[in-house]
């Protein structure tokens, strides 16, 4: 309800005259398409964001980016504390709540990723995290885009807009011509793929590295949470075969990576690869990849990034749950087991949920559109996904909907950020004790 509200309030704001370049009212579908993918910290478009927004229009909709990527419960939290110095049980179970779904399951135990006791803390690493990570990454970005021609107030602007669009993993392009001019840059790309990131771990990682950092030396890693060791390592790997994946079968395309140099392409192929942890600041032309090239960016967008992140998607450790029950099964263990820790069934009784939900979700708009449309499959699917997953990398099939696909796309964006989140909690807390049981009878599966 509070992400809808924010929606339609921010879809009011960029339908105002003033928030146009042109001083004229932004048609209805245009502005809640932007509101959306904002809150929603998606980056889809439907219109040129460098050139159809005014300055109220852009700080607009980089408020809506800023709430969006720290979570709404949570930041109501953080003023909450500004505010009164302290935080009761109730608000501290909400900022809990807001970063764990897995809060709301009864009898929950504080074997979580971050503790009660934690909240206050974790609060003040999300507020300072995105003042600390936003202003380093704007200092980093805007020399560089003086050195590109922009004059230094514009570069500082500019740079702002990067940071924020890169650490919230929301994808928009301040530039005229995108991200072009920076296509093959190693240092405009490095700053940037740092910054998503960042993003894409999660508060609770970084809160949890930061404790790693500040208290207790190189015994320290024995205190890191499971979550955080499943987030860094799935990431890791999903990275590293992106980068293998998309190199190896875009190698030769001219259209792509054909024509760079080696280290361009290993640098162009990282890049991507990170950028599909939800991202979106794409150098390479996603309409000219191979189909085979598409389909594997499609799996690694539906998986997006680390949960209580700002990015999308099932989630990386959504992804290392379902693998490691595989695991599990195939070994004949009881239990699902991961560095040492033991991981209870009501959390794959999620993932298998937040998979299922997000399979259902992708496999609807994607008939939708397909039928809307008569589009080609590939490009169908892959910004479908890229709206689910709030990724933000397009085909350019989005640009050219027609207004009843924009109100599809749009849908699927909020149903990628707020459903699957929804959904978590709803199941964690659906647990009716049941005084009897059925008959047991085993149907043939496989």
């Amino acid at each position: 309800m509070i992400f809808t509200a924010l929606i339609l309030f921010w879809t009011a704001l960029l339908m105002l005259p003033i928030s146009a370049a042109s001083r004229t009212a932004t048609p209805l579908v245009d502005a809640l398409f932007t509101a959306v993918s904002a809150i929603c910290v998606t980056g889809l478009s439907t219109v040129n964001m460098s050139e159809h927004w005014s300055l109220f229009g852009d700080l607009v909709i980089l408020a809506g980016i800023q709430i969006g990527g720290i979570g709404v419960l949570t930041l109501a939290s953080i003023l909450g504390l500004m505010v009164m110095g302290r935080l009761g049980l109730r608000q501290r179970l909400m900022a809990a709540t807001d970063t764990n779904p897995l809060r709301t399951s009864k009898g929950a135990s504080e074997s979580q990723a971050v503790g009660l006791g934690d909240i206050k803390g974790l609060l003040g690493a999300v507020a300072i995290s995105v003042l600390v990570i936003e202003a380093v990454l704007t200092l980093l970005i805007w020399p560089r885009l003086m050195v590109a021609g922009y004059d230094p107030l514009l570069a500082l602007w500019r740079g702002f807009y990067f940071a924020a669009s890169s650490f919230t993993n929301t994808g928009f392009v301040p530039l005229a011509d995108g991200m072009t001019q920076f296509a093959v840059d190693p240092y405009m790309l490095t700053v940037l793929a740092i910054g998503v990131f960042l993003g894409s771990i999660g508060f609770p990682v970084i809160f949890a590295l930061w404790r790693y950092v500040t208290g207790g030396g190189w015994r320290a890693h024995k205190r890191l949470p499971l979550h955080t060791k499943l987030t860094l390592t799935t990431t890791a790997l999903l990275i590293l075969v992106g980068t293998l994946a998309i190199g190896g079968l875009e190698w030769g395309n001219p259209a792509t990576l054909g024509e760079q140099s080696f280290w361009q392409r290993l640098l162009s192929s990282g890049y991507t690869s990170v950028m599909t942890r939800s991202g979106g600041l794409g150098t390479l032309d996603i309409a000219e990849m191979n189909g085979s090239t598409l389909l594997f960016i499609d799996m690694l967008m539906f998986v997006g990034g680390g949960s209580a992140s700002t990015a999308g998607g099932i989630k990386v450790t959504t992804l290392a749950v379902l693998f490691l029950a595989a695991f599990a099964e195939a070994r004949g263990y009881q239990d699902i087991q991961a560095f040492q820790r033991r991981i209870p069934t009501e959390v794959l009784r999620v993932a298998v949920s937040v998979g299922i939900w997000g399979a259902t979700i992708v496999a609807t708009s994607t008939i939708i559109l397909l039928h809307m449309t008569g589009e080609r499959l590939d490009y169908v699917l892959f910004d479908v996904i890229s709206a689910f997953g709030t990724c933000g990398l397009s085909t350019g099939l989005t640009e050219n909907l027609p207004d009843a696909g924009k109100y599809v796309m749009a849908a699927t964006m909020w149903a990628g950020r707020v459903g699957t989140v929804t959904l978590a909690a709803a199941v964690a807390a659906t647990n009716r004790p049941q005084l009897f049981k059925l008959p047991e009878e085993r149907p043939i599966v496989g």
